[in-house]
């Protein structure tokens, strides 16, 4: 889910005017949302449970995706995460496992570093694949909510100015291949959090962080809106009947962010400044690799069935394992193919 504006990389200063116009179209820019459990929504739960699609993952009659010329991410990829809030030593650890597996290629299948092939696909206009090596790099503990409870879009840029100019341990600076990944705790409000997006990405402001910087925000929907953002482990109050799924690593507001995290990490790589691949003519309202997907986890996904995934022997739902842990994470569109896959994919 990504907004709108491409810029130069790097980009110098933006002049007075041209950083109003980009201030009032981010405000007034609506992401695209794939599929969710949003409140407005009409939900048939029986439709949810029983829901079938033989073959859907997409379909190339009907998606056009374009490469606009701009960067990909084909340097090997660092992710600086801020753990903005209360955070549990436990929930990081969940999240640095999904991150340490994008790369770990001995993992058994269907594995995390299958599903990162998919996002590899993607090139830049020199037929550069985007890289296969994701590090996770620096990390800054904001434990005393820097920037208060409840951030705007505008100021999650001011937390990650922050992180990168504090007097101690500040992150380093990294235009090139830097992925920055701001995590707010489950008490952190975020503008059009729970009822239009579960994150976004984009990329800062020269005038605010004083570089142009990739990055995302994910939050940790645990007691606002797990049955949207960490559904299908928690379901809506508004769907009775439906019974939310077992998740694998015990932390259904974590878990939910997985996947999340995994979306656009995926956009960030092949679409960074919002001028490289993605669906549509206005790069203000793009759909991007993940977006195609929204929702789809096995093959036979589609609409508000999520496919056919793994169930363990305890119970819990997964699609693909990483360094010891299993994930449920969303597929993103193939480019080969045309349509979205996953590592476990029956066609395969």
């Amino acid at each position: 889910m990504s907004q709108c504006c491409a810029c130069r990389y790097p980009a110098p200063p933006l002049p007075v005017l041209l950083g109003l116009t980009i201030f009032s179209i981010l405000l007034s820019v609506s992401p695209v949302i794939g599929w969710r459990p949003w409140p407005h929504q009409q939900i048939n739960a029986t439709d949810l449970e029983f829901g079938s699609s033989k073959k859907y993952e997409g379909s190339s009659e009907f998606v056009h995706l374009k490469y606009h010329m701009g960067p990909v991410l084909t340097a090997n990829i660092t992710v600086h995460t801020i753990w903005y809030g209360t955070w549990q030593k436990s929930q990081k650890r969940i999240i640095r496992g999904f991150l340490n597996s994008i790369s770990n290629v001995n993992t058994k299948t269907p594995s995390v570093s299958g599903w990162w092939k998919t996002v590899q696909l993607y090139t830049d206009q020199t037929g550069a694949n985007i890289t296969r090596t994701v590090h996770v790099g620096a990390e800054k503990n904001d434990r005393f909510y820097s920037h208060g409870k409840s951030l705007t879009r505008l100021s999650i840029q001011s937390v990650i100015k922050s992180a990168a100019t504090a007097t101690t341990h500040p992150l380093p600076i990294n235009p090139q291949s830097g992925l920055y990944l701001l995590l707010t705790s489950d008490d952190v409000h975020v503008q059009d959090f729970c009822g239009q997006v579960c994150g976004f990405h984009y990329f800062t402001f020269p005038s605010i962080v004083g570089y142009t910087l990739p990055y995302a925000w994910v939050g940790n929907s645990a007691t606002q809106c797990p049955g949207i953002c960490a559904y299908p482990f928690a379901v809506p109050v508004y769907m009775p009947g439906l019974k939310p799924l077992k998740s694998p690593n015990g932390d259904v507001g974590v878990e939910g962010m997985i996947s999340v995290i995994a979306h656009e990490i995926a956009e960030l790589a092949t679409n960074p400044l919002v001028n490289a691949w993605y669906a549509g003519q206005d790069p203000s309202f793009p759909t991007e690799i993940a977006d195609l997907c929204e929702g789809i986890y096995g093959t036979g996904g589609g609409g508000s069935y999520m496919g056919q995934v793994l169930d363990d022997h305890d119970g819990a739902t997964y699609n693909m394992i990483g360094n010891g842990r299993r994930f449920l994470v969303q597929w993103v569109w193939n480019p080969v193919l045309n349509y979205c896959s996953g590592p476990n994919a029956l066609d395969q």
